[in-house]
């Protein structure tokens, strides 16, 4: 998780005690976890079954798999949509915390600190050792490569009874102390590991998370492709058509409602937006997220998009001996707390 970094802007004569700030709108985040697995082919897998009895990855490939999704609310600056709170002089150091795109978060209170959600992504698995520096000379001098696998098979059998012998304390030669029991465990199974790769096949996994942002519009969005997935090339832009598409589905649950503004009603409506401190009240909208005929998400979420605007009196502001502090949600432009 990462917490959200401000600035604080106070009011003082020099900016006419006024403090310029952005409100946003919604911009939908979501955020894909990806595995990645690599499947590599042995240098002997031909000769897996026949030496080892296993079966082994015939083909080297490649495979995506989408572990997870998330969506996050993620407030982008609208510039449309500044305004500027205005304190009276003699205010008691008044001052307003803004984050780093001029999103409001506070007036004369300092943040409180939220951190923004975000997967844990695993430790990519260890890349292979080579198994070729642990090949005996017979072994690297053997004229095909039949003879090779029979002489790496022996090998790793004789790694497995060595293993053995120390298990039961049977080995002519025996670690001496606890901490060499550990190191010579873990070169015997790095070893045999190696080399039975070298018929089995290794596969190595990572893990990354990659990030599609939706900017909605005052309107419902109905099964819009906001980009595809495919097991062969992981995420892909919605208009590769070599992944499978996954759709997002936004529908508001407030209600608007239409009024018709006389001329006087906007200059009412303008000087009320000049005066105080003007704030998102978001809609609520039911979101759901499709993929490969499955739902991934279906979740109830703020839109700014969908809600309205409203306005703190100034005259809140005008009391001089214990001023009014206001706690914001940066990504919405909304009210979480007035603190009196």
């Amino acid at each position: 998780m990462q917490a959200q970094q401000t600035v604080r802007m106070n009011a003082i004569k020099a900016n006419d005690y006024g403090v310029i700030y952005s409100l946003p709108k919604t911009s939908l985040v979501v955020t894909l976890k990806v595995k990645k697995t690599v499947y590599n082919r042995g240098e002997f897998y031909q000769f897996a079954q026949r030496y080892l009895s296993i079966d082994p990855i015939t083909e080297s490939r490649t495979e995506f798999t989408l572990e997870d999704v998330m969506v996050t609310n993620r407030g982008v600056a609208d510039k449309d949509n500044s305004f500027m709170v205005i304190f009276r002089p003699n205010s008691i150091a008044p001052y307003v915390h803004l984050t780093q795109d001029g999103l409001i978060s506070t007036i004369n209170t300092d943040p409180e600190s939220e951190k923004t959600p975000s997967f844990d992504v695993p430790e990519p698995s260890p890349a292979p050792l080579n198994p070729r520096r642990f090949l005996s000379e017979e072994t690297l001098m053997a004229g095909s490569t039949a003879k090779q696998a029979e002489l790496v098979s022996k090998q790793i059998f004789e790694l497995r009874r060595s293993r053995n012998d120390i298990l039961i304390g049977e080995a002519d030669n025996m670690p001496p102390d606890g901490e060499a029991y550990k190191v010579v465990m873990e070169q015997i199974n790095n070893q045999e590991k190696a080399l039975t790769e070298m018929f089995s096949g290794s596969t190595q996994t990572e893990y990354f998370t990659k990030e599609i942002v939706v900017i909605p519009t005052e309107k419902d969005i109905d099964k819009r492709i906001i980009g595809r997935f495919s097991e062969k090339l992981g995420p892909v832009d919605a208009d590769n058509l070599a992944g499978a598409p996954i759709y997002l589905t936004l529908r508001s649950k407030t209600q608007k409602v239409e009024t018709i503004l006389t001329d006087k009603d906007k200059e009412r409506l303008a000087k009320k937006l000049s005066e105080g401190v003007v704030y998102n009240v978001p809609g609520k909208a039911q979101l759901t997220l499709e993929f490969r005929n499955k739902t991934l998400k279906n979740m109830e979420t703020d839109i700014v998009q969908f809600g309205t605007k409203d306005v703190l009196a100034k005259k809140m502001f005008d009391n001089m001996k214990q001023p009014i502090k206001v706690v914001f949600y940066p990504d919405l432009g909304a009210i979480k707390q007035i603190i009196q």
